[in-house]
């Protein structure tokens, strides 16, 4: 058992507090404002900002990996076909990925790995601890969507190449042909068991049975829009990565309740879709109540940075506890782990961070790191 004491608690779903967490077994057994346990190992926290591990709900650590150089040496895409839903991110994941320790040094303990976006339809994602050296010890879930594009990516990569698509209409229609393929292979195996097994069908089949939802690269509000009506001919459950304008069409995307992981909000506009980047959009999206994270989109942003991109926003009108929610409990609620992580609560996993200023402060550093109650990051 580990006892932290005298901290100041941001357990995100209640008010800050001075006081005390106890651990055990890997889990937060209690919270309060003083707890003693003779049994437990003591831990000083005094002065210290004590929130739960960060979330990022959309990444691509460990597949585009730090020192390996262009994006076409990385892993992250399978550039060959534009539909390859049986290409798993977990298959490529590389644990020593210098940027894992970086990113438990700015308070992140949880990931969603997600291949690129160079195809319409790009492959399965997973969601990770950094709490092992051994990919298959740190899933949390797999798979946990797929990744599907929309816009400028797929355009550029299979434009440059002289094949389809090389349009927003060749993007879209690529994806329904791929879903009325799933639909007709699941009539098939219903009517025939013994029909062969399509491993590419039977991922999209996850999807429209609503078991994993669908991860939509869309930066444009236009395709936002065509990503949510998709979904709707099909049925299946979508969440909007980036979502660069949804502030342009927040209500209709309130209406529709669909959620979002909005960023990365640093850097140059390097495309068209980037355009209308703003950090405003923070301030809108959370103001129409829409359940939004907010990702890095690593390396975009470092993972060691999501504390910076989020404090950033504080200076378009964005609410600290609007951010803190978006880098804790909204990402787990998007991923649909927020019983286990995103908060500090009794029973949740003790993935714990101990910071020696609020992590919005520029100074901020994380000096201990746990993981379901084990310290794996300590300076």
């Amino acid at each position: 058992m580990k006892l932290l004491k005298g901290g100041n608690i941001i357990p995100i779903v209640g008010s800050p507090f001075v006081g005390d967490i106890l651990i055990e077994n890997g889990k937060i057994k209690k919270v309060s404002e003083k707890i003693e346990d003779s049994n437990a190992e003591i831990i000083d926290v005094s002065g210290k900002y004590i929130l739960p591990g960060f979330i990022d709900a959309h990444s691509h650590i460990g597949v585009f990996e730090e020192g390996v150089g262009e994006f076409y040496y990385q892993d992250g895409n399978e550039y060959s076909d534009p539909v390859t839903p049986h290409v798993r991110a977990i298959d490529a994941f590389y644990p020593g990925d210098s940027a894992i320790e970086r990113a438990l040094s700015g308070g992140v303990t949880t990931v969603m790995v997600v291949p690129g976006s160079a195809n319409p339809i790009g492959g399965q994602g997973f969601i990770l601890k950094f709490k092992s050296n051994i990919v298959d010890e740190m899933v949390v879930k797999q798979p946990a969507g797929l990744k599907m594009a929309f816009g400028e990516n797929p355009k550029r990569v299979y434009g440059s190449k002289g094949k389809m698509p090389t349009t927003r209409l060749g993007v879209a229609a690529i994806i329904r042909e791929y879903f009325t393929k799933v639909k007709d292979y699941m009539r098939r195996r219903e009517l025939e068991p013994k029909t062969p097994v399509d491993f590419s069908l039977e991922v999209g089949a996850m999807v429209l049975r609503k078991e994993i939802p669908a991860r939509c690269h869309a930066h444009r509000a236009d395709d936002i829009v065509t990503a949510i009506r998709i979904a709707e001919e099909f049925d299946f459950e979508i969440v909007i990565e980036h979502a660069t304008e949804a502030y342009k069409i927040a209500d209709f995307i309130k209406q529709k309740n669909i959620p979002l992981v909005l960023g990365p909000l640093f850097g140059f506009r390097t495309k068209l879709e980037l355009t209308d980047m703003t950090y405003e959009a923070i301030k809108i999206i959370n103001e129409k109540g829409i359940l939004s994270a907010l990702m890095c989109d690593h390396p975009v942003i470092h993972l060691e940075h999501a504390n910076i991109q989020a404090a950033t926003a504080l200076r378009y009108g964005a609410k600290e506890e609007d951010l803190l929610k978006m880098l804790t409990i909204n990402p787990a609620k998007i991923l649909k782990i927020d019983n286990k992580v995103g908060s500090i609560e009794e029973g949740k996993d003790a993935d714990i961070v101990v910071w020696n200023k609020h992590p919005f402060d520029f100074r901020a550093k994380a000096e201990k790191v746990f993981i379901e109650g084990n310290i794996i990051y300590e300076v």
